[in-house]
Parts: C-alpha cells; sequence; structure tokens
C-alpha cells in the first residue's frame, strides 16, 4: 500500500513530464522531420548549413562563450569574497544578487536599453562629466552586457556553493604544512570548487547560446543570433518546418555541451544551490 501510495503521488509528475516535456518535444520532432505536406524530410534540418543560419549559430556561440568566459572572471572571485564575509552579509549579498531575478525579464532588458541608448542615462551622465560618449546600443558588446547582467547570479551561486562546503579545517592543515596562498588555492580550493564551475558554466552558457529576446531589443536586427533566426521563422515567416528544424540542431549543440561539461563533474555538488 506505500508503494501504491508513492506512485500515486507521483502522477502528478509524470502527467507534468509528459504534457510539457515529452509532447512538445514530439511536436518540434515531427516538424523538422516533414515539410508542409507531411511529408518525411531531412532539408529542415540540413538548413543550418545555409550561410545565413551558420552566422547567426557561430555569433550565438562566440558570444555565449564570451558570456561565459566574462561571468566565470566576474563570478570566482566575488564568491570567494562573499564566501568569507559573515553570515549576515552573505544573506544581504546573496539577497541583491537575488533581487533582479524577480523582475520580469523583458524589464530588464529594456533597463538596459535606456541605460545604453545614445541618449540614454549612461551617455547623459558623460556629456556632464565632458567625457566622450559611447555608441554600443544595437551593437554585440550592448548585447554580451546585458546578457552577463542577467546571467552572472547562474555563476555567482553555484561557486560560492561549493566553496561554502569546503572544510577550514583543510585549508588550515595546508597552511600548517607549509602551502602558500597559490598553493592553497590551485591545490585546494580550485579542484574542490571545479563542480560548481562547472555547473556555472552549464547554466550560463545555455541560456546564452539560446537567447534571442536580448538580442532583439538591444540588438537592433544588426545582431542576429540563432535564437532570432529560429523566432522569426515562428513568428513572421510562420515556418513551423523550418523553425523546428534549425532548433533541432541548437537542441544537439546544448545537449552535447552540457554532456562534455557533466562528464567532468562528478560530483554534481555545484547545482546544489538551487
Amino acid at each position: 500500500m506505500r508503494k501504491l501510495g508513492r506512485q500515486l503521488l507521483a502522477g502528478p509528475y509524470l502527467v507534468w513530464i509528459i504534457g510539457f516535456i515529452l509532447l512538445p518535444v514530439v511536436v518540434i520532432l515531427y516538424f523538422a522531420l516533414t515539410n508542409s505536406e507531411g511529408d518525411f524530410t531531412l532539408s529542415n534540418i540540413l538548413a543550418i548549413g545555409d550561410p545565413i543560419h551558420l552566422k547567426a549559430l557561430f555569433l550565438s556561440l562566440r558570444l555565449a562563450v564570451v558570456c561565459t568566459v566574462i561571468c566565470l572572471i566576474l563570478a570566482y572571485p566575488l564568491a570567494m569574497i562573499l564566501n568569507k564575509t559573515g553570515r549576515k552579509r552573505q544573506n544581504l549579498i546573496v539577497f541583491i544578487f537575488i533581487l533582479p531575478m524577480w523582475m520580469n525579464f523583458m524589464l530588464r532588458i529594456l533597463a538596459w536599453r535606456m541605460l545604453l541608448n545614445n541618449n540614454g542615462v549612461i551617455n547623459t551622465l558623460l556629456e556632464t562629466l565632458g567625457l566622450p560618449t559611447l555608441n554600443i546600443i544595437n551593437t554585440s558588446t550592448a548585447v554580451v552586457f546585458c546578457m552577463v547582467y542577467d546571467f552572472l547570479p547562474f555563476m555567482v551561486l553555484p561557486i560560492y556553493n561549493s566553496m561554502a562546503r569546503i572544510s577550514q579545517d583543510v585549508v588550515e592543515a595546508a597552511r600548517d604544512l607549509g602551502a602558500g596562498s597559490v598553493t592553497v588555492f590551485f591545490k585546494i580550493i580550485l579542484p574542490l570548487t571545479l563542480s560548481g564551475v562547472i555547473s556555472g558554466i552549464i547554466m550560463v552558457f545555455v541560456p546564452a547560446l539560446t537567447s534571442f529576446a536580448i538580442s532583439d531589443l538591444l540588438g537592433g536586427g544588426k545582431v542576429m543570433l540563432i535564437g532570432n533566426v529560429i523566432e522569426q521563422a515562428f513568428n513572421q515567416q510562420f515556418n513551423w518546418n523550418l523553425g523546428s528544424g534549425l532548433s533541432i540542431v541548437l537542441m544537439i549543440f546544448v545537449v552535447v555541451s552540457m554532456a562534455l561539461m557533466s562528464a567532468h563533474d562528478k560530483e554534481g555538488g555545484g547545482a546544489g544551490v538551487w
């Protein structure tokens, strides 16, 4: 009876998985592998070889890598500082990092557009100070700025979670044996936080690679990512077959990147913060 009760409790989750995860994937696969007449074809998937689609895919990969590297460079020192502060300050800093995530995603992008606009807040302040203004709106730089802002917490928190689990006794023992700060970092702290780093990389790289709203609003149509191509295929061209085919290719890139990262994440502890 207890086993039956557990199975019944798992029922809603099973319905959720089938209805909102498996069925949409099956629908996308169907449209990707058929044409408008419903006949089998691989042309929708092979359309990724079109120069325009390849250019958008490579630009998406490049910006996703740049965003991930910048987030990692910023997040690791921040996580170390956060780990060394007192409990009350830790809670406050974590709250500050999470607070923007409570705001609507589109509102955050629009706020960055107001900041980076040629007549926006930043350029107005620079003009007031007599400094040269910036012209980065509708460029890849503006897109990366907003990506880093939006996805930085996804890098900081897993790394901080890994650091928080490191016993100070291990660090003190290494120092007692004569290890310096550099040795302690590379021999103890970095290896023990590698799972958090890998989890952070996955959680930043995947949404950065598949993003389209940021480039749409801050790129001004001049920064065409693969996500924008897919979105236009669905909503502007009403070509679900092409959009589904390109989505399958993008899904393959995401799955492969996650598999490669997860292969090195033996503990899987970095994602425990979630």
